[in-house]
């Protein structure tokens, strides 16, 4: 039986090294596949049961070994839905069981994935180039957070953004000390002043509107946008009402903000904005102490509502300007009108984000990256998607690896390895050819012996 054992520990090592090189082969071929994790082969021995005296070193057997915790190298792409993970960590993904009026329908399985070339399907879905879905956390589009902890399939809609209306206008500015009105005059004093006829005036109307852009300055303009998106143009303007002096009463640099209501000509309207903006000797704001509201702000019809001027801690100071006008150094509100999806791009916190065509960005979905403690017992399956098995346990939320958006994982498959491996798989296989040739030799010196 020792040359036929011998012979058959030799089929054994053909067969081992047979399935060593199509694991070679299959790593070569997939040396471009993206986020593909090379197998390696693991030699077992097989031993037969015998006494101390009589042991064989035994015949052998090929098994895979999982590479699946070696991380390719990550490269930068174009499209922006293209995804990678840096670390540890899996996207979770689907794919679809049939599809309805077009729609993809979906179980309850999930499967695990590092391929991340997604991109978005005519449904708006997010799909890879093997033709995963990928899931992710629904987010409140106000306040950012999650609605529900099961992820479900990202799909961004071209649905439009509604409109909001301003409530708030950022405001930061300089006044200076003497205006550069119309009416100024270096030899009269108080000709910077606003006309003392208008002086405290809730409403200027067209009658007085000349008298009124004469002896006040201009303040800044910014477009501010009712409930519907419709756009309204504030145009404010500041007018000097009394320089300091001493009491009793003592007066301080006080000044009155308008904007203007109606701009039509021949109705040419402003409006008061809030009370006396006071100043102390060194130019900061005294009163008022708090953010002054503009109480139904229109202008030429448009409605906007109440809108508080917001001025910060120190947002409005007076100062002596050699110019004479107000330096503003931030105007800007807080509405928009509506928008429409223009692309779709992923944070650096895997947050898939809208960007629209008012300007606005909004966090869609959040992208949960999942782990296992057994990396490399999980289940392949085409497309480079892993399924869980008993050995790799279930899936944890929140894996911490970084995911980095227009980027791809490459396969890990490192080609002068491979072909080191098939050079030495090449020679174990010839040599076990020898084998089999020595035993069949030595059975045929046996059978001549009968001869």
């Amino acid at each position: 039986m020792g040359i036929f054992g011998a012979m058959t520990t030799a089929v054994s090592g053909l067969s081992a090294q047979a399935y060593a090189l199509e694991n070679i082969s299959g790593n070569i071929a997939n040396s471009q596949t993206t986020a593909f994790k090379r197998i390696e082969t693991s030699f077992i021995d097989l031993i037969p049961d015998s006494g101390p005296k009589r042991e064989l070193s035994g015949s052998v057997t090929g098994q895979s070994r999982a590479t699946n915790t070696i991380q390719g190298q990550i490269s930068a792409t174009s499209i922006t839905t293209n995804l990678a993970v840096n670390g540890d960590g899996y996207f979770i993904v689907q794919q679809p069981q049939g599809f309805v009026d077009g729609q993809p329908s979906f179980g309850a399985v999930n499967n695990f994935t590092r391929r991340g070339d997604f991109t978005i399907d005519a449904n708006g879905y997010m799909v890879n180039g093997a033709g995963y879905y990928l899931r992710g956390l629904r987010l409140d589009r106000t306040t950012g957070n999650p609605l529900g902890s099961s992820p479900v399939p990202i799909q961004v809609t071209n649905d439009v953004i509604p409109a909001r209306a301003s409530t708030q206008i950022n405001y930061r500015a300089s006044l200076p000390t003497v205006p550069a009105t119309a009416n100024a005059s270096s030899t009269v004093p108080g000709s910077e002043l606003m006309a003392s006829t208008l002086i405290g005036s809730a409403t200027i109307g067209p009658s007085n509107s000349s008298a009124f852009v004469s002896t006040s300055v201009a303040g800044g303009s910014v477009t501010v946008y009712d409930a519907l998106g419709n756009q309204a143009n504030v145009q404010v303007r500041w007018a000097k009402t009394a320089n300091a002096a001493a009491g009793p009463p003592a007066v301080s640099d006080t000044w009155s903000a308008y904007y203007q209501s109606n701009s039509a000509a021949g109705s040419e309207t402003w409006t008061r904005i809030g009370g006396d903006f006071t100043f102390g000797p060194t130019g900061q704001l005294t009163s008022p102490t708090t953010n002054p509201v503009i109480t139904g702000l229109t202008v030429n019809g448009t409605s906007v509502g109440n809108v508080t001027l917001d001025l910060g801690t120190s947002g409005l100071s007076q100062y002596a300007r050699a110019d004479g006008t107000v330096q503003v150094t931030d105007i800007g509100q807080n509405g928009y009108a509506v928008g429409e999806l223009m692309n779709v791009t992923i944070t650096d916190a895997g947050r898939v984000r809208g960007n629209y065509s008012n300007g606005q960005s909004v966090d869609l979905f959040s992208i949960p990256l999942a782990s296992f403690n057994g990396d490399n017992m999980l289940k392949r399956l085409d497309g480079g998607a892993f399924a869980e098995t008993s050995g790799s346990g279930p899936p944890i939320m929140g894996a911490p690896g970084r995911i980095i958006s227009q980027s791809l994982e490459g396969s890990n498959v490192d080609i002068s390895e491979e072909f080191t491996k098939l050079i030495i798989t090449q020679q174990a296989y010839a040599a076990n050819t020898r084998i089999v040739t020595t035993s069949n030799s030595m059975l045929q010196e046996t059978i001549n012996m009968i001869r």
